[in-house]
């Protein structure tokens, strides 16, 4: 005879075992992945615009001499204020113990070795250490600006393979 409870034979509900943290499902390594591309991005962009704002902030400076050698024409000062700016850039692109103690021939030979060129010591560059013994009329600072533009737009490329 059945018995009269059909309920009896039933076994009791199992219940799924809890969902793990490990692994993670493929959306969040998606997301993980995505968010170190975006770090990397954005440390590399950082990188490149801490490398590049001592340049941007030469080329300003340059360009503030170019208005006051155009404006009073005083060609002394604006030798010395590109030899100071020269030096100064070079002293945040390299080490000072290869700077520092350069003057005269040394100093722009220097100079042509990172910018690549021979406008330094064998072009317009020599009005940088002629400057201050010459009269003010005779020298090429015209030439001498386009010089250092071209220094200052050039010594990070110079700077990786001189290092």
């Amino acid at each position: 005879m059945p018995t009269a409870d059909p309920l009896a034979n039933l076994r009791d509900i199992h219940l799924p075992e809890p969902v793990s943290w490990w692994p993670p499902a493929p959306g969040w390594w998606l997301l993980a992945l995505l968010s170190l591309i975006v770090v990397a991005g954005l440390f590399g962009l950082w990188r490149y615009r801490q490398r590049q704002t001592p340049r941007r902030a030469a080329l300003a400076e340059l360009a503030r001499l170019r208005v006051d050698f155009q404006r009073n024409g005083d060609g002394t000062a604006v030798a010395a204020g590109i030899s100071a700016l020269l030096r100064r850039l070079a002293l945040a692109y390299f080490p000072r113990n290869q700077v520092a103690g350069l003057v005269g021939d040394a100093w722009l030979q220097f100079l042509d070795r990172t910018g690549g060129n021979q406008q330094f010591s064998a072009g317009p560059g020599r009005t940088l250490i002629r400057a201050p013994y010459r009269p003010a009329e005779t020298l090429e600072i015209e030439a001498l600006l386009n010089v250092a533009e071209a220094w200052i737009k050039g010594v990070g490329k110079q700077r990786a393979t001189t290092s």
